[in-house]
C-alpha cells in the first residue's frame, strides 16, 4: 500500500501585488493590477522526522517567488500578439498601435505566452519545484499552486516531481 500524505500553506505573506496585460484571444486588455493569493499543496512521503515538508520552508520557497513578482508589471515576453523589445534600460510594449513603455526595474519578463492566473501558477509551481529539487526535498511527489487574483477566481497548476 503506497500512502502519501499532505502539507498545503497559503496566504500568510504568500501574496504579491502585481500589474499586467493579459491577451484574451485576439484582444489586450487595458493595464490594471491585482492583488493576488498563493496556495501551495505539495503530496509525498513521510521523512524520518515525521513530516512531508515543515511548513516553514515551504513557505519560504513560495514566498520568495511571491517577492520577486511584487509590485512589478509581470511581461509575458513569449506572447505571440505583442510587439515586445528591450531597449536598454526600458521595455517596449505594442499591440495595435497601442505603445508602453516601461522602466527595467519595474518589469518582471516571465517566460510566459500570457500572463493569465493559469500561467503564472505554472511559473510560480516550477520556480518552487526547483528550490524543493535543491534542498533535497527528495520525498515529495505532486506540487500544486493555486492563484487567486480577486476572491473566487484563482487558476491552477500542478505535476508530479520527478
Amino acid at each position: 500500500m503506497n500512502i502519501e500524505r499532505h502539507v498545503s500553506v497559503e496566504r500568510l505573506r504568500l501574496k504579491f501585488a502585481a500589474a499586467h496585460m493579459a491577451t484574451l484571444g485576439d484582444e489586450l486588455e487595458p493595464l490594471h493590477g491585482h492583488n493576488y493569493l498563493v496556495k501551495c499543496r505539495v503530496d509525498g512521503a513521510l521523512t524520518s522526522d515525521r513530516w512531508v515538508i515543515d511548513f516553514s520552508a515551504l513557505k519560504t520557497y513560495v514566498r520568495e517567488v511571491c517577492d520577486f513578482l511584487d509590485h512589478h508589471f509581470l511581461l509575458q515576453e513569449r506572447s505571440p500578439l505583442l510587439a515586445i523589445t528591450r531597449e536598454g534600460d526600458t521595455w517596449s510594449v505594442t499591440f495595435r498601435g497601442r505603445s508602453y513603455r516601461f522602466p527595467e526595474a519595474d518589469v518582471r519578463a516571465l517566460p510566459l505566452e500570457n500572463t493569465t492566473a493559469e500561467l503564472l501558477a505554472e511559473y510560480i509551481a516550477e520556480q518552487v519545484a526547483g528550490r524543493l529539487k535543491a534542498n533535497g526535498h527528495t520525498n515529495i511527489t505532486r506540487l500544486a499552486i493555486e492563484v487567486e487574483e480577486m476572491p473566487g477566481q484563482a487558476g491552477g497548476y500542478a505535476r508530479d516531481l520527478d
